[in-house]
């Protein structure tokens, strides 16, 4: 597969621990630049109302580290959700309250993910695979969300990765619950071996 962080020479390490790129993308949100399905995607996914948590068990998301996730991953594998936020993102702000707490969004992530939250801006050094990703002042951002943004800082954007940490795609945007779910099906059921996200809108 293709090779995600391509044009980030100095995240060599990081390329060889999130290795390939997925092309199947779902919807991203208006404010990321999207070409061809994917735009068809976006639009279709923005016309469509939010899921309603009425009548639903109370699952909650158990957010974790990346190091947690990673030393997790050693016992039982599976795939990572990673939200990459910011203080002072309002939309990010939004997603927590409205997307990340309804809980068929909840249920999915505890069935398929370690979900995995990630300040774009900490100061914290994040060690992985032996390497350690620092703040860094020419970017306003952590060395470790750029790469995985692949140098695209949007917010919030969501990161998904498989049972080996290799990358399947960064979604970038806020998005309701409805269309969240959607996209962790998408991935959490393996849809994304055998068609694209707009065959399996179509099921």
């Amino acid at each position: 597969m293709k090779n995600c962080f391509g044009s980030l020479t100095s995240f060599v390490v990081l390329t060889l621990f999130l290795s390939a790129c997925n092309k199947n993308t779902p919807p991203t949100s208006s404010t990321a630049t999207n070409t061809g399905a994917q735009q068809e995607i976006t639009a279709s996914a923005n016309t469509e109302p939010a899921a309603s948590a009425t009548d639903k068990p109370a699952e909650k998301v158990e957010w974790l580290t990346i190091e947690q996730a990673a030393a997790l991953m050693k016992t039982e594998k599976r795939k990572v959700v990673i939200d990459v936020y910011t203080d002072w993102c309002g939309w990010c702000k939004k997603m927590d309250k409205d997307t990340f707490t309804d809980p068929k969004v909840a249920a999915l992530i505890n069935k398929y993910y370690y979900p995995v939250k990630l300040d774009a801006e900490g100061k914290v050094p994040i060690t992985l695979n032996g390497h350690t990703y620092t703040f860094k002042p020419e970017y306003k951002s952590h060395e470790l969300a750029v790469a995985l943004l692949q140098g695209q800082m949007s917010f919030p954007t969501t990161v998904y990765l498989d049972e080996n940490f290799n990358m399947l795609a960064p979604v970038p945007g806020y998005l309701d619950a409805k269309n969240f779910a959607k996209i962790l099906r998408y991935f959490g059921e393996n849809h994304h071996k055998s068609m694209n996200f707009q065959e399996f809108e179509k099921m």
